[in-house]
């Protein structure tokens, strides 16, 4: 048997035992006693668990509403259906949608899309099977960026070493392998617009084979252009204009075009579709979502009344940031330049208990007066406060914020553009100055259109970006909800110790008063057996006298 089974044995017994000398019901006594000292503390320690676990709960149900409140909202955005986009007359020659940001309430423009742009494409002649030989030496593959030579050995001399080799040249020509009944050919591809058309042309000391691979328009007996570099030709309002591509952001200023088919002769319209309805949808959605989130908030931070318990977050200095920061949304300014910055202005009112409401007739009377400044709200935009500064890069990739730029210098031929941005250097790419990573405007790309001693451009918040601000504020790693999670977990594991110490402490006493009432046990079972021996003696005495 082992020790600590010995001595659960013993206290067993001696638990067993006691009162069997006394006649009193000592086991009994000794649970009352434990349960007298136990009880209280442990009743006060599970109240302060039970409060610890439903505050991380609560906490994290604070941080996925309001994370869930933003998303949605982002989507929604994300989606376009706030933004007005532009309608097209005939679909099947070209798609048109807005670019976040944009403007195009007032987009009206005819369209005609007279050619495709497309790439170049080469075919071989049709070889045996993939293993055949195409000849050792030296193809160079010419494209408007350079020459890449392409060499050909023993170690890929067959069909896919020669694509293969092709394709890590790095020239932007692609090559793939077509086999069919008749064999297998080499197919080359470059990218669309006629600036992207390549030539082949094989070194002098190549194995004759070689040749088949060899193109340009005045050589024959090497591959045949199936097809070839061509830019896409249209008209915007009958003035003629090319495009190395089919996919073309620069032509409407806030407008992406992707060219479907060819139509000489045929003008298609460009309109604006405005998303009046969902707009209104939208605050309206907002409104009832926010009310949701505050109801769910004020049930977790509510204070004791009466019958009702406070709120597990009563007292949370996160939840009351959050409250504060949600509290302010309707006034805080979501875009600059137009009539309307804030919810406040198109009828969102904050009510005197703290929930919002439309003022229909207001919201109305925005979207008629300034329909793009209420947009403007939902759909942010980037602007510069100088017409010689062009921002060049997408909205999303710079943080809402007022940037300033100063020392600008356009780029040209052969000197990149200068410049600062955010106080920093800027990073010249040609026309384009980029703002370097380090610097708070990082993502911000402009375009100086001229030399520029100052101009500010200014990146709109919007009504989701808000939202995304409030939300990364509160769940960042150094905010307050971070914060009282870490707090609330470290009582947690407090909480823990204190129940341990609780259990070894009550175990500790009961081994005690076991061991304090066996010896008293002992010895009043002593005192009764003198008692009964006095008790004999006496009797016996009592006897022998009479």
């Amino acid at each position: 048997m082992g020790a600590l089974s010995m001595v659960t044995s013993v206290s067993s017994g001696i638990v067993n035992t006691l009162g069997v000398g006394s006649g009193i019901d000592t086991a009994s006594l000794i649970d009352q006693l434990v349960a007298a000292s136990h009880d209280p503390k442990d009743a006060a320690l599970k109240t302060k668990e039970d409060l610890n676990t439903a505050q991380i709960s609560a906490i994290g149900q604070a941080s996925s509403a309001i994370s869930g409140f933003s998303s949605a909202l982002t989507s929604l955005i994300g989606g376009g259906s706030l933004f007005t986009q532009p309608t097209v007359s005939d679909s099947t020659v070209l798609a048109a949608t807005a670019v976040p940001g944009a403007r195009i309430g007032t987009l009206s423009t005819q369209i005609e899309v007279d050619q495709l742009a497309q790439a170049q494409s080469l075919v071989s002649a049709n070889l045996t099977d993939l293993s055949t030989a195409v000849g050792k030496g030296i193809l160079t593959l010419t494209t408007g960026t350079g020459s890449f030579p392409i060499t050909i050995d023993d170690s890929n001399n067959n069909l896919v070493g020669l694509a293969r080799a092709i394709n890590l040249a790095g020239s932007g020509v692609t090559a793939s392998i077509v086999q069919d009944v008749n064999g297998a050919r080499l197919v080359l591809k470059g990218g669309t617009g006629a600036q992207q058309a390549f030539t082949l042309a094989v070194d002098p000391s190549a194995e004759a084979g070689l040749s088949r691979f060899a193109y340009s328009p005045n050589v024959s007996g090497g591959m045949t252009r199936a097809q070839q570099a061509q830019d896409a030709l249209l008209k915007l309002d009958g003035v003629s204009v090319s495009r190395a591509s089919n996919s073309i952001g620069d032509l409407i200023d806030g407008v992406k075009l992707d060219l479907k088919a060819a139509k000489p002769g045929t003008s298609i319209a460009l309109g604006a579709s405005r998303p009046t309805d969902a707009i209104k949808q939208a605050v309206t959605d907002f409104v009832d979502t926010y009310n949701a989130l505050k109801s769910t908030l004020d049930g977790l931070t509510q204070a004791a009344s009466g019958s009702t318990a406070a709120g597990p977050l009563h007292s949370d200095t996160g939840i009351r940031t959050l409250r504060q920061q949600l509290q302010r949304l309707t006034s805080t300014p979501l875009a600059s330049g137009g009539t309307y910055s804030t919810l406040a202005e198109i009828g969102v009112a904050t009510q005197r208990d703290g929930t919002l409401t439309i003022d229909s007739a207001q919201l109305d009377a925005a979207l008629t007066n300034n329909a793009d400044s209420v947009e403007a709200l939902f759909n942010p935009g980037q602007t510069s406060d100088n017409p010689l500064v062009k921002v060049a890069s997408s909205y999303g990739r710079t943080k809402p914020g007022t940037y300033t730029l100063t020392d600008l210098v356009p780029g040209n031929g052969s000197t990149a553009a200068t410049g600062k941005i955010a106080g920093q250097d800027g990073i010249g790419s040609g026309t384009l100055l980029i703002a370097s990573p380090s610097s708070g405007a990082a993502g911000l790309v402009v375009e100086p259109q001229g030399n520029v001693a100052s101009a500010t451009v200014t990146v709109d918040l919007g009504l989701g970006g808000a939202l995304k601000a409030i939300s990364d504020l509160l769940t960042s790693s150094t905010g307050p909800f971070q914060s009282s999670t870490t707090r609330l977990k470290a009582q947690a594991t407090e909480y823990s110790k204190d129940r341990a110490k609780l259990e070894d402490d009550t175990s500790k006493y009961k081994t005690q008063l076991t061991s304090q009432f066996a010896v008293m046990n002992g010895r009043v079972s002593a005192i009764k057996a003198t008692q009964s021996y006095l008790e004999q003696q006496v009797a016996l005495w009592t006897k022998n006298n009479n």
